[in-house]
């Protein structure tokens, strides 16, 4: 069966498929994640046999403080790259600040309490910053993006803008 390029509107034989501008940030969140599990786990096992229960708790909360700081930035640029430039760079801006008072609140609520080891807290977000951002840096790179938008043959610019 012979299908003509009436049939399929939406085919267009001149241009090729362009990928997806949000392709770069899915991958970064997806690299970051899989990157803090692996980092949870690691670090719990080892908070565990250094400091018994006290290490895993610190091992936990320092990859969620650390891990949740870096993915929360990637997850807004990720939610507002549809938005205009000026909007985006607010919302990025005020999440920012809330994240920065949120881990300042959290860690001042942890400091009088024994529950955790603070030893596996902090290098837990020492190696979760440096991890996630690592895993999400490679999840951009690995991916194809375009920087200028491409013009179809029917578009009437001529590439001469002087008046």
């Amino acid at each position: 069966m012979i299908v003509s390029s009436s049939d399929q509107p939406d085919s267009n034989p001149i241009l090729p498929a362009l990928p997806d501008s949000a392709a770069p940030m899915r991958a970064a969140v997806r690299y970051g994640v899989l990157g803090l599990l692996a980092l949870t786990v690691i670090a719990s096992v080892i908070g565990y046999f250094v400091a018994d229960l006290p290490g895993v708790w610190g091992a936990l909360i320092g990859a969620a403080v650390g891990g949740g700081f870096i993915l929360f930035t990637a997850l807004g640029v990720l939610l507002t790259a549809k938005l205009p430039a000026m909007t985006a760079g607010a919302v990025l801006l005020g999440t920012w600040l809330l994240k920065l008072i949120l881990a300042i609140v959290v860690m001042v609520l942890l400091e009088p309490l024994d529950f955790y080891d603070k030893g596996a807290l902090v290098l837990t977000i020492v190696f979760a910053l440096i991890i996630v951002l690592g895993a999400e840096t490679y999840g951009v790179l690995s991916q194809r993006a375009l920087y200028v938008e491409p013009h179809s043959s029917g578009d009437e610019t001529t590439g001469n803008d002087t008046q």
